[in-house]
């Protein structure tokens, strides 16, 4: 990049005379592409700070071998075309180098998108997700791994959605740490059907500011005009991103970044996680000037605050406070789940304790406990009291397994708990949140 500020934002790039060794910082990028000359060229800019010879990139027999590494780990389900990614494997060498031909002739062309619905977690709703094809989900994964260090080197620190080294729990933790300094008036703003609403103009303009590469720029064009097929309809979008496919939350992140920008600069802390943002502000008055703000940069990127979703909240003095990334801020900046987020979890016990399940009691525990685990891995930082009635309401799905396995109706309830007690379930090895929760309050 041309300018100092971004050098200024980047660490070092130290040269080996053998291999590649680089910052930790970069260690993430792809190593077919990402060589040290190239991770200089971040720090001390490029020739009119725009990158331009980048397909050549792109295309490499070494960074499509990494994508297709990528993408068959992955897995996935077929698209328009019904090839696998099992089938793809069968004759892999084949099929990557006629990509990579395309993609040298300019032959190449994106095929429609197989959309499918999949319910929304904690509802009864369907949100919709499109499926690119085993070759489509390649070729977006080879561009991805040349794109995004490109524009993670001004990618704001307050932006942590679909980021390398960054997740939920750091911006969790951002704003923790915000509410403990006394920032408790909140701005919880929510984007009205953000990756359907973006526009394609306005996207195209932002990449352009640091991507010059035609062929590029073109393939870009094309992800973003992929038609749509949906049963036996078909049609073309003329807004928005393929949730689904490999590029878009990159792209998702180009388009917000100018707010991430005009928010710091105005001095806001705002905290972002894709189109899921709060903004912490000392005073009542200071959020409603947030507010203000946010709702200029959303008319000037054609997009729309949720009238309803979005709210200006007390959080110490508002009994339902703010949610967040599932969680609930509330009572005092404490943490608490919130309700989408406990049904999602309740879905999947659901899913695994069926009453008419026919297998065996330690299987169905060993199917269930790494969906315990992996959630109160990420909630263990609610408050202690919602643990209890999760336990209580997973051990009651057990026990009506067992009643209707002895001929009994309805739900575990009544003796049963004498039947098959709490030490019961412990003995067959179900893990449960409370005893995880007291487990890490012992001096270890």
């Amino acid at each position: 990049m041309k300018d100092t500020k971004r050098q200024g934002n980047l660490p070092g790039v130290p040269r080996a005379k053998q291999g590649r060794e680089v910052s930790p910082e970069w260690a993430w990028t792809e190593e077919a592409v990402w060589t040290e000359r190239m991770l200089e060229a971040l720090v001390i800019g490029v020739k009119g700070g725009k990158w331009y010879s980048l397909m050549d990139k792109v295309c490499t027999e070494a960074n499509l071998r990494a994508a297709w590494k990528r993408v068959r780990a992955n897995k996935g389900a077929a698209g328009v075309d019904a090839q696998s990614v099992a089938a793809f494997s069968h004759a892999e060498g084949k099929y990557l180098s006629e990509i990579r031909e395309e993609l040298q002739a300019d032959t190449y062309r994106p095929a429609p998108v197989r959309r499918t619905w999949i319910p929304k977690p904690g509802g009864n709703e369907r949100r919709p997700l499109g499926i690119p094809t085993v070759k489509d989900r390649i070729v977006q994964t080879a561009l991805r791994n040349v794109l995004e260090p490109i524009f993670e080197a001004r990618f704001a620190e307050t932006s942590f959605g679909f980021r390398p080294g960054r997740s939920c729990k750091d911006a969790l933790r951002r704003v923790d740490a915000q509410l403990k300094q006394g920032l408790i008036w909140v701005l919880d703003a929510d984007i009205r059907s953000y990756f359907d609403t973006i526009d394609r103009g306005i996207l195209m303009a932002a990449v352009k500011e640091d991507v010059a590469d035609r062929r590029v720029l073109g393939l870009i064009e094309g992800y973003l005009e992929q038609p749509v097929f949906d049963g036996l309809e078909r049609w073309t979008p003329t807004k928005g991103t393929p949730q689904g496919a490999v590029i878009s939350p990159l792209l998702a992140n180009i388009y917000l970044h100018v707010v991430d920008e005009a928010m710091g600069k105005a001095g806001y802390e705002i905290t972002r996680y894709a189109d899921d943002l709060v903004v912490l502000c000392k005073s009542e008055a200071e959020a409603h000037a947030a507010l203000a703000l946010l709702e200029t940069l959303m008319e000037r990127l054609k997009l729309t605050l949720h009238p309803d979703k979005t709210r200006i909240v007390d959080a110490v003095n508002d009994e339902h406070g703010f949610e967040f990334l599932g969680y609930r801020f509330a009572r005092g900046r404490q943490r608490w789940v919130r309700k989408k987020s406990l049904g999602a979890l309740k879905d999947r016990v659901r899913e695994r304790t069926k009453r008419t399940n026919g297998n065996s009691l330690k299987v169905i525990i060993e199917k269930l406990n790494p969906v315990l685990r992996g959630w109160y891995a990420y909630f263990k930082h609610a408050h202690k009291t919602v643990f209890i009635p999760i336990d209580q309401w997973v051990r009651m799905r057990l026990r009506s397994i067992l009643r209707r396995r002895n001929h009994g109706r309805g739900r575990g309830r009544g003796t049963d708990h004498h039947r098959w007690t709490n030490a019961y379930f412990k003995a067959q090895g179900l893990f449960t949140l409370r005893g995880a929760y007291d487990a890490e309050l012992q001096p270890r």
